[in-house]
């Protein structure tokens, strides 16, 4: 027989929204367990943070921390593949100010920071732990896992599921459903050798072509992180190994082509299918999906860390109402993936439609008549060229 653990609440995944969540859970003195898959520090995609990430740093207690691993981020710069224009967003001169700039990270050590906190507040972490199934019953959860030193039994009140893309729960459901709308593909890798963009050094660039779009984000030391984001017509026909598919996507890019002739390739080529995607149904009454696992949008705005950070805030909410009033914490469960969901759509409203060619002109110069740009003092309308 195997040995049974209990807990209050069992968080299943140990990125940014499972150790935000039980961070904040062990916090209000809940018995929390942390099990990850994987061992901290392991590769991730998702380097680039948002200034409302900062509040949560604060929240967390990691904000130097995690400064101390990050390049300083002013804001983010697009440039058009189409007409060669570049405009760039700064963050101080946006709506909500308070933060006037973010950070760039390695996502393993952001991730390991957040994982570590977690214990430091009172989490059971569990490394090399995965999860086989998730059975509900009456009062507690019956989760099988295989731990480091073979299986194990959990049997947690509450579960909130932040197994990411695996998205374990809403997979064995069958409620996980990809975005037909926005079916996009990833590509990505690190290099050595790319220049920064002079002046806008720290900025993330967005290049936009007519079937996708690339990120390049500077990383501490001389790494770049480039990817590609394509459309089914980027991929349509293509042949070849994804490093084959990726150079030649590079290769169509004009303007990202040349800050690419000198670089270096420091990690294999990775993809990623059905990259937008999301559950059906967000919760139960005794478990609540987060981050990734719940869902996730396309990444253009640099979304997906906030995103998975704000899930595992609601998230660690409604795990303590549910242990307490189990009523009231289905009910702020519907509230939070409601307005989780809305905040994807709004992202996807924009994303669907920037390449078209009325909102492409009115992206490349904005207006605060929409308030597209927040203006400064002195009623300047940001940094273009």
């Amino acid at each position: 027989m195997m040995a049974e653990t209990e807990c209050d609440v069992l968080v299943m995944g140990g990125g940014p929204a499972g150790s935000t969540a039980a961070a904040m859970l062990a916090q209000k003195g809940h018995d929390v367990i942390l099990a990850e898959c994987l061992q901290h520090p392991r590769f991730h995609i998702g380097e680039s943070l948002l200034p409302r990430n900062m509040e949560l740093f604060e929240t967390l207690g990691v904000m130097d921390e995690v400064g101390a691993i990050g390049v300083v981020k002013p804001g983010a710069e697009f440039v058009s593949d189409e007409t060669g224009k570049t405009i760039a967003f700064p963050f101080q001169l946006a709506l909500d100010a308070r933060y006037g700039h973010a950070w760039q990270v390695r996502r393993a050590d952001l991730d390991h920071i957040l994982f570590r906190n977690a214990a430091r507040r009172g989490a059971r972490t569990m490394e090399r732990t995965r999860i086989r199934s998730v059975a509900f019953g009456t009062g507690r959860a019956t989760v099988l896992a295989d731990g480091e030193a073979g299986p194990i039994t959990l049997r947690p009140r509450y579960v909130l599921d932040a197994t990411g893309r695996d998205a374990l729960i809403a997979g064995a459901t069958n409620q996980k459903k990809s975005n037909k709308r926005n079916s996009t593909a990833a590509l990505y890798a690190h290099f050595t050798g790319v220049p920064r963009r002079l002046g806008h050094e720290g900025y993330i660039t967005i290049h936009l072509t007519g079937d996708g779009w690339f990120w390049t984000i500077p990383l501490p030391g001389d790494v770049i992180s480039v990817g590609f984001v394509g459309n089914p017509s980027a991929f349509k026909g293509r042949r070849g190994t994804p490093s084959d598919l990726f150079y030649d996507r590079i290769g169509r890019s004009p303007t990202l082509r040349a800050r690419m002739g000198e670089a270096k390739a420091v990690t294999e080529v990775f993809s990623a299918a059905n990259y937008s995607y999301r559950s059906v149904t967000g919760y139960g009454p005794q478990h609540m999906l987060i981050g990734d696992a719940y869902g996730f949008v396309d990444p253009m705005f640099s979304t997906g860390v906030l995103m998975a950070m704000m899930g595992g805030q609601r998230g660690a909410a409604v795990a303590s109402a549910s242990l307490d009033d189990p009523a009231r914490g289905l009910a702020m469960a519907a509230a939070a993936c409601r307005d989780l969901g809305r905040a994807m759509d709004r992202i996807s409203w924009l994303i669907y439609r920037i390449n078209e060619p009325a909102l492409h002109r009115m992206f490349f110069a904005p207006r605060n008549t929409l308030r597209m740009r927040a203006t400064n003092s002195r009623g300047s309308n940001g940094l273009t060229t």
